[in-house]
C-alpha cells in the first residue's frame, strides 16, 4: 500500500513500530520534536518479555552485544555489612532461550532501534514539534510548530508521558505521582557487580544497581517525591548511599560533581476504554505509564508496538483483498476501527496488571506495609508477561 504512516515519537514503541510497518512495505514517517538523536541518558532494564520483541525486530544481537545479561536478582540487607539475603532465579518471562534480564545504555537502544528502523525504510523527521491533529474521512493531517502541514493515512502516537497527540485527541487520562521520586547515575561497574543487587529499607526506600555493560552500571535510590535540584543530586545521592555497603562504596565514590545523575517522579495512568480515536491510535507511554518498581514499561512499549503491528498488517491486507481500498488508499474508518478495537483489547489487560502492580508495589513502601504478598504480585505479573502478545 502506497499511504504514508505517520508515527509522533522516537522512543522505543514508535521506533519499534516503525520497523515492524517498514518491513511490511509501508512507508512510514516518524515525527520527533528533539532536534537530534541524544547521546545523553542513563541505564535501563530488559526483561524477557521485552527481549523477546527485540530479537523479533532482528536487533537481538546488538542489543546482547552491547548489554550486561543475567539470570539471577540479589537480596541484600542495607547498612556497612550489605549482607546477602538471598539470591534468586529470576524468572525468564522471555522463554528459556533468552536471559532473564539485560541491562543496557538507555541511548544505545534507542541508536540500534534508530538504525534498525532507517534500514528499514522509515523517514525520521527532528524538530517536528506537534501542534494540532486533524482528521477527516480518508486521513490525518498533522500541524508542526514550524508551520508544516503532514497528511497520513493513520497515525499514531508515540509520544511519551505528555503526549501531545493524547492531548490533541482529548483523551483522559494524564499520568499521576505515585510518591515516589528515583535518583540514578550511570558509572563505572565494581567488578562484583554481575547482576541486580535490591537492598530494601535504609535511608532509601530501596537502593539498587543495574550492570549495563563489561566497564558500566547505572545505580539508582528511590526516596519520597519531592523537588529536587539537579545540581545537588551527586551530593544527595552520596548521602542517601552511605547507607548501603558492598559495591555501593565503590558507586558513592564516583558520586562527585562530574557525576551523570538525575531524578524523575514515579507517575502512572492507563487509559480507560479505547485507545484510539478515529484514524490515530496511542502506543506506549501515551498509552499507559508505571513506576520501575517491576520493570516492565520498555517491555509493555515495545510489546504494543507488536501488536499494533500485526492489526494494522491485517487491515491493510483484509482492505486490499476485499477491493474496500486501492491500493493507494488508506485503509477505511470502519476497518481501522475493528482493527485498533482488536489492539486495544490484546494490550489493555495486560497493561493494566503491570501498571497496577506495580503501583502497588511501591504503595506497601510508602505505607510501610511488611505484610503486602510481593512473591505472589511478582509470580502474577510474570504468569502474565510470559505469554507470548
Amino acid at each position: 500500500m502506497s499511504f504514508t504512516i505517520g508515527i509522533v515519537g522516537a522512543g522505543a514503541a514508535g521506533l519499534g513500530l516503525a520497523t515492524f510497518l517498514a518491513d511490511a512495505g509501508h512507508r512510514v514517517e516518524i515525527l520527533e520534536r528533539a532536534e537530534a538523536p541524544s547521546a545523553l541518558g542513563s541505564g535501563i532494564t530488559l526483561q524477557g518479555n521485552a527481549l523477546r520483541v527485540l530479537r523479533r525486530l532482528g536487533v537481538w544481537p546488538q542489543v546482547r552485544q552491547a548489554g550486561y545479561a543475567f539470570d539471577v536478582l540479589g537480596l541484600r540487607a542495607p547498612g556497612p555489612e550489605a549482607t546477602v539475603l538471598a539470591r534468586i532465579d529470576d524468572e525468564k518471562v522471555g522463554g528459556p532461550d533468552l536471559p532473564a534480564t539485560l541491562g543496557m545504555y538507555r541511548p544505545d537502544l534507542t541508536r540500534i532501534l534508530r538504525e534498525r528502523a532507517e534500514s528499514a525504510g522509515a523517514v525520521l523527521r527532528y524538530g517536528a514539534n506537534v501542534e494540532a491533529v486533524e482528521e477527516d474521512a480518508d486521513s490525518v493531517t498533522v500541524h508542526t510548530r514550524d508551520g508544516i502541514r503532514r497528511r497520513y493515512g493513520l497515525l499514531v502516537g508515540a509520544d511519551g508521558l505528555h503526549s501531545r497527540v493524547r492531548e490533541c485527541l482529548g483523551v483522559p487520562g494524564v499520568p499521576e505521582r505515585t510518591g515516589m521520586g528515583i535518583w540514578r547515575a550511570f558509572v563505572r561497574r565494581p567488578a562484583e557487580v554481575t547482576h541486580t543487587d535490591l537492598y530494601y529499607g535504609g535511608p532509601a526506600y530501596i537502593a539498587g544497581y543495574c550492570p549495563t555493560s563489561e566497564d558500566t552500571l547505572y545505580a539508582y535510590l528511590v526516596e519520597d517525591v519531592q523537588d529536587r535540584d539537579l545540581a545537588d543530586g551527586p551530593a544527595i545521592m552520596r548521602e542517601l548511599a552511605a547507607g548501603y555497603g558492598g559495591p555501593w562504596d565503590e558507586i558513592r565514590a564516583q558520586l562527585d560533581e562530574s557525576a551523570r545523575v538525575n531524578y524523575t517522579h514515579f507517575t502512572s495512568h492507563i487509559i480507560d476504554g479505547d485507545w484510539f480515536r478515529g484514524r490515530v491510535a496511542l502506543v506506549g507511554d501515551a498509552a499507559h505509564s508505571c513506576p520501575p518498581t517491576i520493570a516492565q514499561g520498555a517491555a509493555m512499549a515495545l510489546e504494543d508496538a507488536a501488536v499494533l503491528a500485526d492489526e494494522i498488517a491485517q487491515v491493510a491486507a483484509a482492505d486490499a483483498g476485499s477491493g474496500e481500498s486501492s491500493a493507494a488508499a488508506a485503509p477505511t474508518a470502519a476497518s481501522l476501527a475493528e482493527a485498533f478495537g482488536r489492539y486495544t483489547a490484546r494490550r489493555a489487560p495486560r497493561a493494566r496488571v503491570v501498571v497496577e502492580n506495580s503501583v502497588r508495589l511501591g504503595q506497601w513502601m510508602l505505607d510501610g506495609n511488611r505484610d503486602g504478598d510481593v512473591p505472589g504480585l511478582m509470580r502474577e505479573v510474570a504468569a502474565v508477561v510470559s505469554a507470548p502478545v
